[in-house]
């Protein structure tokens, strides 16, 4: 036999002892898109990308479906701060659209749990959408039944910044806000609520990552059915407020909510000495283009970005597996098993040693089982709790 078909050979029979080994389904909750998602070639994932998540690396590794971001930064509360966030948002979904109608028979739009494992079962990936910082309804809830038509099946009521529905876990210090305090965390506007109450009647889950100590307790109050984390992690074992402390992680599993952990470089290692350095590199790439300020779509991609981010990690290593593992662990035994998920926040500040991209999904599959998971276990966390609760979400709509 010649060498090069021997070869192929053993690469195809480790693929498939690879794939054996599978969960029933992964599914990561929290990945970003740029604006230009799908209108530059450089981010047509159809092709290979410089993004962490591109059909390409999901196939490679594993990864079955995701939940696509649509994300804005906060601007201003007024009418001009709420239009520019509508258009923005605007620019996501159709470049989420694009995807869906450029590349059908790799992946379709998955608006129900059973409707993604439909996908998955026909060996087709699964896009769900997700609304990072709901300030882009423009303050006017009849935008989530209109999210909700385009797809969008969370809503993540907060970013950074204080905005129109609740209080943040990280104020806009910068531009004027409070820094956190219990006397500055008011929690739930008015508009925020009514928001939580017709994603209910929706279906759609509500999502507080980002959101405060305070708005997290109201949107419990306030939320007939289960509610999610999308990407957080545990404040007991990495104190940024970011990170959910125990309380909020049980009431949250008390709810029959899901806490999806996050492989964050900053909720799982506390490293000023690398935050340093890359904002010293955003700066020089930012500058070496012909720009003052940074902007991530527009520098995050260049060569010269890249380079630097090499030598960073050298000099300071992300997290590992083993962090994230060791935030999982704890969260599970806080939440319990039924009760947290996995999410990247890949192509918006995630990924870390061991997952630093789609194409290495598998690597976390593995390193769980190092740290004594169970199958069963593994699959509750890589996508059966999520379901379990997008299903409850659902049922308990009264739309």
């Amino acid at each position: 036999m010649k060498t090069i078909a021997r070869l192929a050979i053993l690469a195809a029979l480790a693929a498939g002892a690879a794939q054996a080994q599978d969960p029933p389904v992964t599914i990561d909750s929290h990945v970003d898109i740029p604006f230009d998602y799908m209108g530059e070639p450089r981010f047509d994932v159809g092709k290979p990308t410089p993004l962490l998540v591109d059909l390409g690396k999901m196939e490679r590794g594993g990864l079955n479906a995701a939940f696509f971001v649509v994300w804005v930064p906060q601007h201003g509360l007024d009418a001009a701060g709420y239009a520019q966030a509508v258009k923005q948002a605007s620019q996501k979904y159709d470049g989420i659209g694009r995807m869906l109608m450029m590349y059908p028979d790799r992946i379709r739009l998955a608006t129900t749990p059973e409707q993604l494992m439909a996908n998955h079962h026909a060996g087709l990936l699964s896009a769900t959408i997700e609304i990072e910082n709901a300030y882009s309804l423009g303050h006017d809830i009849h935008r989530l039944d209109a999210a909700f038509d385009r797809g969008a099946r969370s809503v993540g009521l907060v970013h950074v910044g204080d905005n129109d529905l609740c209080t943040s876990s990280q104020p806009d210090t910068k531009h004027g806000e409070p820094a956190m305090n219990s006397a500055a965390d008011t929690g739930m506007s008015d508009f925020g609520r009514a928001v939580v109450k017709r994603a209910n009647q929706l279906g759609m889950m509500v999502d507080v990552s980002h959101a405060s100590d305070a708005c997290v307790r109201d949107a419990l109050k306030v939320s007939t059915a289960p509610i999610i984390a999308s990407h957080s992690g545990a404040r007991a074992v990495l104190g940024h407020p970011r990170n959910l402390p125990d309380d909020l992680l049980r009431a949250i599993a008390a709810k029959g909510g899901v806490i999806q952990a996050v492989a964050y470089k900053e909720f799982l290692k506390h490293d000023p000495a690398r935050e340093a350095a890359e904002e010293k590199l955003q700066d020089a790439v930012a500058k070496a283009a012909g720009d003052t300020k940074y902007d991530s779509d527009k520098h995050d991609y260049l060569p010269a970005m890249a380079a630097g981010m090499a030598k960073i990690q050298q000099q300071h290593p992300l997290p590992t597996l083993d962090d994230y593992l060791k935030q999982i662990r704890h969260m599970v035994q806080v939440a319990g098993i039924d009760h947290v998920g996995i999410a990247s926040d890949f192509d918006g500040g995630g990924g870390i040693t061991g997952w630093a991209d789609a194409s290495e999904t598998r690597n976390l599959t593995a390193a769980m089982r190092r740290h004594g998971f169970s199958d069963a276990d593994i699959a509750k966390l890589w996508g059966g709790n999520l379901l379990r609760v997008w299903g409850e979400v659902e049922r308990d709509a009264t739309r």
